[in-house]
């Protein structure tokens, strides 16, 4: 294990940027998982961390004196600091003081859907982008694709709301929607509060694509029209319409039900 005790230490820089910049974490393909729930996710479904980063004080906690040991027993870096400088890298009140550096995983992406799939149309906020992800996770959906001006998706803050669902999904970002959905080879289903056919008229017992938009415009038109469904979730009540992450739950959860 390594101690840095610098300010002007070069990696310690480093981590200030990335823990402080979007565009630092785009351009250098890395991002920051803070905390234990998120670090331990990540040990457990894709294995060492680039680098472990732990503050002076939190190695006397017992959960993250454990995962200092599995990063050490998989010959992962661990870096020590004091807690002042911790600070400076850390977005969560009262944590526990345990970052992990990573790399941001990228794969080719499939030029056609063919397996269930979410798409994000401009969705800005992050925690509805990380309610998103991690309701897709737990309903089984392995796939989700991010049109430009849609939330960074591993940003601070859509990690946290994500709970771990990015480990168990292929995200894909800076897509052009249209050309993916007039590749399809699965029916899209555009969520609209408009639309006429209700969500538990449609056979869901196959592939889909979830086409969700943005918060307050809902999905574009280009990309509306090119739909194979346009959707409503029937509700009661004089409110017009639910949150994107709430629809996306139900639209989801819908799903695995008919499939079980």
């Amino acid at each position: 294990m390594k101690t840095i005790t610098s300010r002007d230490n070069p990696f310690y820089k480093d981590l200030v940027k990335l823990a402080s910049s979007s565009q630092a974490r785009r351009k250098a393909g890395r991002t920051l998982l803070d905390g234990v729930h998120l670090c331990q996710s990540w040990l457990d479904l894709r294995g060492a961390p680039s680098h472990c980063v732990v503050s002076e004080e939190a190695l006397h906690n017992p959960e993250v004196a454990d995962i200092v040991a599995r990063c050490e027993g998989l010959r992962a870096h661990v870096t020590a600091l004091p807690d002042a400088l911790f600070g400076a890298l850390s977005q969560v009140e009262h944590g526990v003081n345990l970052l992990f550096l990573v790399e941001t995983p990228s794969a080719a992406q499939p030029t056609a859907l063919s397996v269930s799939a979410v798409l994000l149309d401009g969705v800005q906020d992050p925690g509805n982008v990380g309610s998103i992800l991690r309701s897709a996770g737990a309903a089984g959906i392995t796939q989700v694709f991010c049109s430009p001006g849609t939330a960074f998706c591993w940003s601070p803050k859509v990690l946290r709301a994500a709970m771990g669902a990015h480990f168990v999904l292929e995200i894909f970002e800076n897509v052009d929607l249209a050309a993916l959905i007039d590749a399809s080879g699965i029916p899209v289903l555009a969520m609209s509060g408009y639309a006429e056919q209700k969500l538990y008229e449609v056979d869901l017992r196959g592939p889909v694509a979830w086409l969700l938009g943005h918060e307050g415009q809902g999905v574009a038109d280009e990309l509306m029209s090119r739909a194979t469904h346009q959707v409503v979730i029937p509700h009661a009540g004089q409110v017009e319409s639910l949150n994107v992450a709430a629809a996306a739950a139900v639209c989801f959860f819908e799903q695995l039900r008919q499939r079980a």
